[in-house]
């Protein structure tokens, strides 16, 4: 649940992954905590690796969204970390958004070291994360930002941005910190030394194999 503290100026709400901002419906607030821990599960197990192997460009579209890697150094543990994120490239930067307020993670890490590097699905790049702090520039980016996630900030309770105006959704995502990366320089990627991606020929092969030798010994008893 959200709690207060009272400083030495006013009361401050601290929400709780999200709970509180104006983004999220209230009958949504209860399951946002859980929501966090399905995501970071999905995201170990399913989406970083996805991502890793090169397959963000089959699993991106318009319909479930578009996703890339955000790698941060951790402010603790100073190892990199993998943040699967939906983004949006409008001129010459990438943008994502903390979806749980202030409280996400591979936000304070931005905020503690800004030497990010960004793996898109086609793609990858070393750069610079900053967050967005001018209301003309989030309300440019956010309506395309917004729909570059597909159904996903509907089913949050984030509205339809198609039909929302660019200040109902600047006014949606109140309080939730949207961020600028500008690229600096080149990444590894998954098709690069030390990628992912050939496991995903090797993996298909494999299968193809089997099934090649499968077919041949069925064949060999029927005759």
């Amino acid at each position: 649940m959200a709690t207060t503290r009272t400083t030495g100026v006013a009361a401050e709400t601290v929400s709780s992954w999200g709970q509180g901002l104006p983004g999220y419906p209230e009958w949504i607030e209860p399951y946002l905590p859980a929501l966090h821990s399905g995501f970071n599960g999905l995201n170990r197990y399913v989406s970083v690796p996805a991502l890793k192997a090169g397959l963000g460009r089959f699993v991106s579209n318009p319909l479930t969204g578009y996703l890339m890697i955000l790698r941060t150094r951790g402010r603790k543990s100073s190892q990199m970390r993998d943040a699967p994120l939906g983004y949006a490239i409008v001129g010459d930067h990438v943008y994502c958004i903390a979806g749980f307020g202030r409280k996400t993670h591979w936000l304070a890490n931005v905020l503690a070291d800004p030497k990010v590097e960004v793996i898109l699905p086609g793609r990858a790049f070393s750069g610079i994360a900053e967050e967005v702090t001018d209301d003309a520039e989030r309300l440019s980016v956010l309506p395309p930002l917004l729909r570059s996630m597909g159904v996903v900030a509907g089913a949050i309770g984030m509205g339809n941005p198609w039909k929302m105006t660019p200040e109902d959704i600047s006014l949606k995502c109140e309080g939730l910190p949207l961020v600028r990366i500008t690229a600096t320089g080149i990444a590894a990627g998954p098709d690069d030394p030390g990628g992912w991606f050939w496991v995903v020929p090797i993996g298909f092969s494999a299968v193809g194999l089997l099934w090649f030798l499968r077919s041949r010994r069925t064949s060999r008893r029927r005759a």
